[in-house]
């Protein structure tokens, strides 16, 4: 009776996988546990074994052929191989077989005199997502197999596409394996590693082994280097050049992973024979220097900001309005009691601080500037909750500055202040950009004279500030140079009228240009 060989259960992020190389051939006699074919998923490649002793007797899925999880590859039927094998034409193969038990043996006594090299176990998780974030990216790891740990010290990094959030040790110890690897997908409080207690530098040797794939048989040698049945695979669709990769597998073995790397590199073409080299250099046009390309994946950060601002310009009724604001108050004001600010608060004396108090003034004046809607609904909130963009290397995020109305200038100073630099470092947490009720934004640090800023839903406004610039300005007859900055405010249309988006950006700018304002609540 036959017995069916299946394709083995693929994880739900692994949709099917390719045939990458059988390792035998209808006829072929075959042990219970032996390495008949290997699959090839986006991710891993997968060992499918024998499931009992016997001869594959059919292959149903040729190499290169796509699989589906547990479809049957071919079968195994009872007995030894037909023909001669059993006698003369059996002698080398035996021989064989006697070398792989040898080398099996020894590896299993290697295994056995091999410390343990760690006590207890723990499983590595991902942590615990707020209900908002479904999944995260595993970004970088920053400890590998086998290297030695702290307690309490960063193993890997989650991004998500709100925060990047850090793993820990559990205790001292070191990774025992790496279960998703970087740039796989991970939900909440999905196990991401093995982490043994206690163990150190040995603990790379089982990893290692693993990834060098099983089956010594199945590599081949081309030239000095060994390839793995998937990287010859890739090697021949790319037409490289083996002696061009570096392999990081085990004895400078080169996996599926170097041959990627190369092909994105695009360091191991090969190099086209001298006879066809002037009729390509007469076809081509002669370009002096490298013109290097690099592709790298979106960030989750940068794919939720693409989708948040193509959403807030699709469902909202947007549009601007500008106006200017003569800065030479509030400079002469900083240029007064900026050391004094300093000694007094220990944080500096910036802008951002006049206009945060002054907008928060502006939205008690125009509640509907300050409200949001949700569905149908307008909800109008009673304070002034308001966020501050802040440009980070992997992106823009909005932090919010809570009950800015109670604040004073030197609590939105330091708040600000505190704000950019966890931002920069990834470690804000997601409930400090949750829940603002109006946002600013100053493209003027990068230089920006005007521009159009995108509102931040559901918030039905934002405020842009821009570069100070000294222009000449009509006051009281005569043309003076005054330092004075365009601001711009983006509404929601549906929500709020023009009138008093245009009213809201004139309180804001008397406010700035007659400080005084703010104290006297007028």
């Amino acid at each position: 009776m036959a017995t069916e060989i299946k394709a083995p259960t693929f994880p739900e992020s692994v949709a099917e996988g390719s045939v990458a190389a059988w390792h035998k051939k209808p006829g072929d006699s075959v042990e219970r546990d032996e390495l008949i074919v290997e699959i090839e998923t986006d991710k891993v490649v997968l060992e499918v074994l024998a499931p009992e002793a016997g001869t594959l007797t059919e292959v149903m899925a040729e190499e290169g052929d796509t699989v589906q999880s547990e479809q049957v590859l071919g079968r195994v039927g009872e007995g030894k191989a037909s023909g001669g094998e059993e006698k003369g034409g059996n002698k080398n193969e035996k021989k064989t077989d006697a070398k792989a038990d040898q080398k099996a043996a020894a590896k299993s006594d290697a295994k056995a005199e091999k410390p343990a090299g760690g006590g207890k176990q723990h499983q590595v998780k991902a942590p615990t997502f707020p209900e908002s974030i479904q999944e995260g990216t595993v970004a970088t790891w920053h400890k590998q197999v086998g290297e030695a740990v702290k307690r309490d010290e960063v193993l890997a990094d989650i991004e998500t596409d709100k925060v990047v959030l850090e793993v820990v040790a559990p205790t001292d110890g070191a990774l025992a394996e790496i279960k998703a690897e970087e740039g796989s997908q991970v939900e909440s409080e999905a196990v991401l590693a093995i982490f043994t207690e206690g163990a150190g530098g040995d603990a790379a040797a089982p990893a290692e082994e693993a990834a060098a794939g099983g089956d010594e048989g199945a590599d081949e040698k081309v030239g000095d280097k060994i390839l793995a049945p998937a990287a010859r695979k890739m090697v021949a669709e790319h037409d490289l050049d083996v002696s061009k990769i570096d392999g990081t597998g085990k004895g400078g073995r080169i996996l599926k992973e170097d041959v990627q790397r190369a092909v994105q590199a695009g360091s191991a073409k090969k190099v086209a024979a001298s006879s066809a080299a002037p009729k390509q250099a007469a076809a081509a046009p002669v370009v002096e220097g490298e013109r290097p390309e690099k592709r790298v994946p979106m960030s989750r950060l940068r794919k939720t900001i693409a989708k948040r601002l193509v959403e807030a310009q699709q469902t909202a009724a947007m549009l601007t309005t500008y106006n200017e604001v003569d800065m030479g108050a509030v400079m002469s004001l900083r240029a007064q009691y900026k050391d004094t600010f300093i000694k007094t608060h220990d944080v500096k004396l910036g802008f951002m601080g006049f206009f945060v108090k002054a907008a928060s003034e502006a939205l008690k004046r125009f509640p509907d500037v300050n409200a949001s809607i949700d569905g149908s609904d307008i909800v109008y909130h009673g304070y002034q909750d308001i966020g501050v963009a802040v440009s980070t290397d992997r992106g823009l995020v909005v932090p919010v500055l809570r009950d800015t109305d109670s604040m004073k200038i030197a609590d939105v100073e330091k708040g600000i202040v505190d704000f950019g630099k966890r931002a920069r470092d990834g470690k804000l947490g997601i409930d400090e950009m949750q829940g603002g009720t109006f946002t600013i934004t100053n493209g003027g640090i990068f230089g920006s004279l005007m521009s159009t800023p995108i509102i931040n839903p559901p918030q039905t406004a934002i405020l842009g500030m821009h570069k100070i610039q000294e222009r000449p300005m009509a006051v009281n007859g005569k043309v003076e140079i005054r330092p004075m900055m365009y601001l711009a405010v983006s509404y929601d249309h549906r929500m709020i009228d023009g009138k008093d988006a245009v009213q809201f950006l004139v309180t804001i700018k008397e406010l700035l240009e007659d400080p005084a304002r703010l104290l006297l609540d007028v």
